[in-house]
C-alpha cells in the first residue's frame, strides 16, 4: 500500500481509496458517496472489521496500551486529499512500510494508527462497505446496488461466505463461483 499511497500524493486526484485484490467495488455508488464529502477536509471512510477499538502496546510508555480505531482493507476504504497530505511525514516514501513494522500489524491497521492515534482524525464508519469477515449471504440482493464493496471468503467448499446470488452464471461456467 506504500506505494499507491505515493502515487495518489504525485497526482492530481481527490480521493485514496485501498481495497483488497479480492474485493468487488461498485465504481458508480463509491463516486456518488464520495460526493457526499468535501477532498478539502479530513475525511477517513470505511468499515472496521472488529466491534472495538484495536488495542496495541505504546511502546513508547511500557505498561500502557494505544487504542484506535482502522478500516478493514478488505471491506476498504478511502481517505481525503486533506488528510492523505497530513500523513505525509508519517507514510510518505516508504515511511509506511516503517510505521508498519514499528508497530507491528498489517498496513491498514497501521493507516487507521496514523490517522485516528496520530492525527486524530475518527473514522466515519460507512455500512456500504462489506470485508470477508462479516455475514455477507444476510444482504438482500435488492440491495446489491447501494452497497460499495463486497469481499469473500471461500475456506473449503462448505465454507464459504459470499453474497447470494440466484442469477447468473452457474459455478460450472464460473468456478469462481
Amino acid at each position: 500500500m506504500a506505494y499507491e499511497y505515493d502515487a495518489f500524493i504525485e497526482s492530481k486526484k481527490r480521493w485514496f481509496c485501498h481495497v483488497d485484490d479480492d474485493t468487488y467495488i461498485n465504481v458508480p455508488r463509491l463516486v456518488k458517496t464520495l460526493q457526499n464529502y468535501n477532498h478539502t477536509e479530513d475525511w477517513y471512510l470505511g468499515k472496521p472489521s472488529l466491534s472495538h477499538p484495536i488495542r496495541i502496546p505504546d511502546r513508547s510508555n511500557p505498561g500502557h496500551e494505544i487504542a484506535f480505531w482502522f478500516a478493514t482493507g478488505g471491506a476498504g476504504f478511502c481517505i481525503s486529499k486533506s488528510l492523505a497530505l497530513k500523513m505525509l511525514p508519517y507514510a510518505s516514501g516508504g515511511r509506511l512500510n516503517s510505521a508498519c513494522d514499528k508497530i507491528r500489524l498489517p498496513d491498514d491497521c497501521t493507516v487507521g494508527h496514523i490517522i485516528c492515534h496520530v492525527l486524530g482524525v475518527k473514522l466515519t464508519v460507512l455500512s456500504t462497505f462489506h470485508s470477508h469477515l462479516e455475514g455477507l449471504w444476510m444482504i438482500k440482493p435488492d440491495d446489491f446496488h447501494k452497497q460499495i464493496t463486497f469481499s469473500y471468503a471461500k475456506r473449503n467448499r462448505a465454507n464459504v461466505n459470499v453474497v447470494s446470488i440466484n442469477k447468473g452464471f452457474s459455478s460450472q461456467i464460473d468456478p469462481s463461483r
